[in-house]
């Protein structure tokens, strides 16, 4: 198959390519961020360091469900509904987790989360692929990488500052402003472009 075939012409791919790593940017430093508050949760919830784990145990098996589910969401879905669904599920289940007054309703809400990143990560890869030419892939590959390794190492250490200085909860809400951030000024500038097309049903 030729290359000119996969590419997809879109008006801003840099646009399109930058929302969608913020994203999993997002819900990649959720993923190792709450490690740090455990032993803060344990105490708040009265629950042993075994249940505990399962914060981020149910996330990560969250995220290894879906992503090879997503392979057939992506035939299923257009490009912007699984992106305003991802942003949906990550943004409820970030509020749901801040507000969570109980141990179960803050795992319920670390699912929904892991939800919304184990749909961004694959259409992420996927869009990418299809709206760079091949000789801007390996570049674009490349900050892509960037962006799935650095986002988890950081998790911890901002996540430790935070809980130092705030309650754990706040590592959610702060979370909760990226993710709304990134809807109001992303998410609006991609849809004015009209960038949320069809793009995996070539």
């Amino acid at each position: 198959m030729s290359s000119s075939i996969q590419v997809v012409p879109v008006r801003s791919p840099k646009g399109m390519a930058s929302v969608l790593m913020f994203a999993a940017f997002i819900g990649l430093f959720s993923e190792t961020a709450l490690n740090m508050a455990l032993t803060n949760i344990m105490s708040d919830f009265g629950v042993s360091p075994t249940t505990a784990q399962w914060i981020t145990t149910g996330y990560l098996l969250t995220i290894g469900i879906l992503v090879p589910v997503s392979s057939l969401l992506i035939q299923w879905f257009t490009t912007k509904q699984l992106v305003v669904c991802s942003l949906t599920f990550s943004i409820l289940g970030t509020i749901l987790a801040a507000l969570a007054p109980s141990f179960a309703v803050l795992l319920v809400g670390r699912i929904v989360q892991a939800v919304g990143t184990g749909i961004i990560l694959p259409l992420m890869m996927n869009v990418i692929l299809l709206i760079f030419p091949i000789y801007k892939r390996g570049a674009v590959m490349g900050l892509m990488g960037l962006v799935i390794t650095t986002a988890p190492a950081i998790g911890p250490v901002l996540a430790g500052l935070i809980v130092d200085s705030l309650n754990w909860s706040y590592i959610f809400w702060i979370s909760l402003i990226f993710y709304v951030a990134l809807v109001i000024i992303g998410l609006k500038r991609l849809i004015m472009y009209q960038l949320l097309h069809d793009l995996l049903l070539i």
